[in-house]
This record gives C-alpha cells, structure tokens and sequence, in this order.
C-alpha cells in the first residue's frame, strides 16, 4: 500500500501541469486565430445605450452619430456613420440635394423634393445611435439604430401625434455606384416608434 500511495503523488502534479498547459496554449491560439479588427478592443467612441440619457428638455439631443462597442467594433462602421452623419444632417438642415447623396435612386423617386420638404418641414433629429450592423449578400448590408426626432405634432405620423418620437429602425444598405447607400425598407415593415 505504502508504494501504491507514493506512486499517487505524482498524478496531480501533472494532471495540474497538463491543465495549465492546455489553458495556456487555448488563449494563444484564440489570440492566433481572431480577426484583427475583433483582437483590439472598441474605441474610446463607442457609447453605452442608456434608456434616456437625454433630459426632456434637450431633446433631440446630440446630432453626431455614434455607435455601441458591437457597431464600431465593425468593419464598416466608419463608412456607414459618415452616411448616416449626412444623411441626418441633410434632414436637420433640410437640404434635399444633400439627402439625395445618402439614399438610392428608387428611395429618391419615392420621395420628389416638395413631398420631402413637407415631411421634414418641422424635424429635427438627434442622439442618433447606431447598435448594429450586419453585411448580407454581397454589396448589402443592414444597420440597426435608433434616434429621436422632434416635430411639429402636425408633421408627426398619424399614430402618434406628438412632438417628440423615439425610433427604433433598421436601415438596408446597398453598394451602387461603389457608394453605399440607404435603399428602401421592405414593404410592410414599419420601424418601431414611442413617444419621448
């Protein structure tokens, strides 16, 4: 008994050499094999979403686009906020011309310049967030963020009649021309929006 019992010692330590080893050689080779863009870790600019992180008072808030550490953690979140940055700035200081730049032509034959005009005649869009992005088939994408718009309770869409709306809204994104940019939403999906 005495020899089977020091023949024992000698297990744990390896069994716990072998442990560590192993554990060791699993982070080098996550390490190894993670994409560059994932192996550093987001911008000081990525924000954390709050519930309301603007007071009521300054609504809408803030009109440069920012994104969550999952968005600007992707590959082509520096394109997808500069097109989001002029396409919310176009609204802002409605400038139809501008607004053309960031969408695709069939979103432009949907919406001649004096029906835009009218629809944003009272808009003005801030703490624009962008959560995620997600590539699809080749040269798609689509973008989740949300914002919140102010307007005139007359200009607001008929089911909520209110001067201040959060939205909630995914935008698909396609590459033509070697321009990205925002396409039309599928027909009957409406983005999610409550009052402020």
């Amino acid at each position: 008994m005495r020899e089977s019992g020091g023949g024992q010692r000698w297990v744990l330590p390896v069994v716990l050499v072998a442990v560590v080893l192993t554990a060791v050689a699993g982070l080098l080779a996550r390490e190894f094999y993670l994409d560059p863009v994932t192996r550093t870790s987001p911008p000081a600019s990525a924000v954390v979403p709050t519930e309301s992180a603007v007071p009521a008072a300054a609504q809408p808030g803030p009109r440069d686009v920012r994104g969550t550490a999952d968005a600007v953690g992707h590959p082509l979140y520096e394109t997808t906020r500069q097109l989001l940055q002029t396409h919310f700035d176009a609204i802002n200081g409605k400038n139809y011309d501008r607004w053309k730049t960031t969408v695709t032509d069939d979103r432009v034959k949907a919406m001649p310049e004096p029906d835009w005009q009218r629809n944003y005649a009272t808009t003005t869009d801030g703490t624009i967030v962008v959560y995620r992005i997600e590539t699809g088939p080749p040269n798609t994408a689509r973008v989740l963020l949300t914002f919140v718009s102010k307007q005139d309770p007359a200009d607001a869409p008929p089911e909520l009649p209110v001067d201040c709306i959060r939205w909630s809204v995914v935008y698909p994104l396609i590459l033509t021309g070697g321009q990205w940019r925002l396409d039309m939403t599928a027909t009957g999906a409406s983005p999610q929006h409550d009052p402020c």
